[in-house]
Parts: structure tokens; sequence; C-alpha cells
């Protein structure tokens, strides 16, 4: 396999707080991959040593095969499919394919769609790694000016809050899907990154959650 650039940053790995990159016999990488290696210093390891010899648990104990029932939190940390971090990834994959539909159905605005799509693969990448995400405009727009013309939205497209009905075009139905799928999956970011007293683990997350959504609201009204 002939592995890109995005395909190299899709498939990074943490291993000891490092990121790595596995690549398997008779595997090869583009030269933008490579550059893109050196310059990140990620260090490249032979596929063999991507299974760990034993899995840790959260508990402190270890595991020497991983159980049907459980998945890799990173690295070799191993947790229930049920843990509130596996189920946000879940949601977060829900909502990269409701984007992808709605490129579909709503071909005005899909390079905005690209950039939040893009967006959304980055902040669960940067999960996956504990890694921080860098906060960047979104569509052109800042997040004061996200909020400000989602809750102000006749002052800037001219026309109030609207409810969606069965009488809306495709795109603007799929862009309101879209919208309460990135809901969701903020509610269950909530779940996994804030604790019982309120304290914030993963605050750019959120964050990045909360702009999609807006966004995503936003080309609705461009598109009504």
């Amino acid at each position: 396999m002939l592995y890109s650039l995005t395909a190299v940053r899709d498939n990074l790995r943490n291993r000891e707080g490092k990121r790595v990159f596995y690549l398997g016999t008779g595997d090869q990488l583009t030269s933008e991959a490579k550059d893109f290696l050196q310059r990140e210093r990620i260090e490249v390891l032979p596929a063999h040593m991507a299974r760990p010899e034993r899995y840790r648990l959260l508990s402190g104990g270890y595991l020497e095969e991983k159980p049907e029932h459980m998945t890799h939190l990173h690295g070799d940390v191993l947790v229930p499919k049920s843990h509130p971090r596996i189920a946000f990834r879940g949601a977060v994959d829900a909502l990269e394919a409701e984007l992808l539909l709605s490129m579909l159905h709503a071909p005005e605005v899909k390079p905005q769609l690209q950039e939040i799509l893009d967006l959304t693969r980055e902040l669960i990448r940067r999960e996956v790694l504990e890694e921080p995400l860098e906060e960047k405009p979104l569509c052109g727009l800042s997040q004061q000016e996200i909020r400000a013309r989602s809750h102000r939205p006749q002052d800037f497209y001219g026309k109030p809050h609207f409810m969606p009905s069965g009488d809306d075009t495709m795109a603007v139905l799929q862009l309101n899907r879209a919208r309460t799928v990135s809901r969701q999956a903020e509610l269950c970011g909530v779940r996994a990154f804030v604790g019982q007293e309120g304290q914030i683990v993963r605050e750019d997350i959120l964050r990045a959650l909360n702009r999609i959504s807006s966004m995503l609201y936003l080309l609705m009204l461009q598109c009504h």
C-alpha cells in the first residue's frame, strides 16, 4: 500500500506519549508523507510492533489478549466499549456520515461542509492522540462571528430564526439532520469530558463541536 499524507495523518498512533506511524512490510510512503513525518519528528515503526505484548487497564491491571467487549482508549490501554469516550467517538463517526450526505444533498455549500468535515476528523484525531486542538476560523468566521450570526441571523442574512418544515428543500432538511447529530455528539462529549463537579477536561473539543452545530445552522439559513 502507498500511504499519502492524508492516510498517514489518519493513521497516526500514540506510543508512550509520542506520535508514531506503523508501516507494514512492502508498504511505502509518498514523498509528501515522508517529509511530513520527518518535519514533525514522528517515528516510523514496523507494523508488527503495533500489537503490544499485553494490554493495560485503567484500573492498573493487565490483559494478555483483547476481549471482544473492550477496545483501545489510547495506545495499549483498553476500556469497555461502553466507556464515555468510546461512545463519543461513535457519535462523531455518525456526524461524519451526516456531513458526507449533506455534501450530496446541499452541493451549494459543499466547500463549507468539507471544511466542517475536516475539523470533525481533526478533533477526533486529537482526542485519540490526546493532543490539543488548535482553534482556527471555520468557514472564514471566528468563534465570536459564528455566535453573533447564529444569535442574530436577521442582521446578517435578512431573515429571522426559523423552524424547518416538510416544505423545505432536501438541502435544508439534511443540514438540519446533520445539525441535530452534531448536538448529540456534543452531549456525548460533555459526558466524556466533564467531571461530576463540572471540571472540563477537553474544552477545546467541546468548543469545536459547538461551533460546528452553529455553523451548520448558518448553512441552513443560507440554503433556506
